[in-house]
C-alpha cells in the first residue's frame, strides 16, 4: 500500500472527464472531494484495484478535468459520473465518494438507482448547525480570492489535520496543500458554493435510496461530524454509520489501513 502519494497517477480521458482506471474485475467509482483531485484515493486505488476494476476520477474544474458549466449545481457533478459510467460501459457500480464527493455519489445514487450497487459517503455533511452553515457559506462567497494563498489553505489544514498533526499527517498535509495550490480557482470556487449549500440536499430522501449504504467519518471531523454520519444512516432504508478513531476530514490518507478495512467489509470484499 502506498505509504504517502506522491507523483501523479497516470490519466486517462473521455469527454470532459480525466480519470484513473486500474485493475478488473467488479467495478468500484471513486469520487473526491472539494479542492482535491484523483490522486487523493492513491492508498485506496492500489488497495482494491487487486481485486476491482477502480476508477478515479477528477470532477469537475479539478486535476485535468474541464471545467463545471457556469452556475453549477450538484447534479451536474452527478451527471459527469454518469457518463463516465456511459462511456466505460459500467451499467453499475459501486460508489464512494469523500466530502463534496459523498454528495456527488448520493446524487447519482438517488437519481438513477439502477447505477449504483452499494454507496459509501466518507466525511459527508448532513444538515450543519447555523454558525456552521454560516461559516462555510461565509468562505464561500471569499474563496474565489483567497484559494491559494497560504493563509487560506492553513485555516484549511488546521479543520482537516488539527492543530499539532503527527510527523506523517503533516507530510500528507504538505501534499494536501499542494492541491489545494495547483486546483483551479474557479474550479474550486464553483465547486465550493455547491458544497456550502448541499447539506439539506438529502433531507427527507434517504429513506428513499435504495442502495445499501456506508457513511463513515472521523472521530474529531468538525465539520463532517460522528453525529451526521449517524443521523443519515439512521435515516436511510440500509444504512449504516462507522466511525474511525483518532481520525479527522482527510483520514482516507491519514488512516488508510482503517478506511480500506471499513470499505472491504461493506464491499464484501
Amino acid at each position: 500500500m502506498l505509504d504517502v502519494p506522491a507523483d501523479e497517477l497516470p490519466r486517462r480521458s473521455t469527454g470532459n472527464t480525466a480519470f484513473i482506471s486500474a485493475g478488473s474485475g467488479a467495478p468500484l467509482v471513486f469520487v473526491h472531494g472539494v479542492g482535491m483531485c484523483a490522486d487523493a484515493w492513491s492508498p485506496q486505488i492500489e488497495h482494491f484495484s487487486a481485486r476491482r476494476k477502480v476508477i478515479a476520477l477528477d470532477m469537475l474544474g479539478h486535476g485535468r478535468s474541464a471545467p463545471p458549466p457556469q452556475h453549477a449545481t450538484l447534479h451536474d457533478y452527478a451527471d459527469q459520473v454518469v457518463r463516465l459510467m456511459d462511456d466505460l460501459g459500467l451499467k453499475t457500480a459501486a460508489l464512494v465518494g469523500h466530502s463534496m464527493g459523498a454528495l456527488v455519489c448520493l446524487a447519482v445514487a438517488t437519481q438513477n438507482p439502477a447505477r449504483c450497487e452499494r454507496i459509501a459517503c466518507l466525511n459527508a455533511v448532513y444538515k450543519r448547525d447555523p454558525e456552521n452553515k454560516a461559516a462555510v457559506q461565509a468562505r464561500a462567497r471569499g474563496i474565489l480570492a483567497e484559494i491559494g494563498a497560504a493563509s487560506s489553505n492553513a485555516q484549511t489544514l488546521r479543520r482537516w489535520f488539527g492543530e499539532n498533526p503527527t510527523a506523517r499527517d503533516r507530510e500528507i498535509a504538505q501534499l494536501t496543500d499542494r492541491w489545494l495550490r495547483d486546483v483551479s480557482r474557479t474550479g474550486y470556487s464553483a465547486a465550493y458554493a455547491v458544497f456550502a449549500d448541499s447539506d439539506t440536499a438529502f433531507v427527507g430522501k434517504l429513506p428513499e435510496l435504495a442502495a445499501p449504504a456506508l457513511f463513515a467519518t472521523g472521530e474529531f471531523d468538525p465539520n463532517s461530524t460522528p453525529e451526521m454520519s449517524w443521523q443519515m444512516a439512521a435515516e436511510a432504508k440500509n444504512g449504516q454509520a462507522e466511525i474511525v478513531a483518532g481520525a479527522r476530514h482527510m483520514m482516507n490518507l491519514t488512516h488508510p489501513a482503517e478506511t480500506n478495512r471499513l470499505l472491504n467489509c461493506f464491499l464484501g470484499d
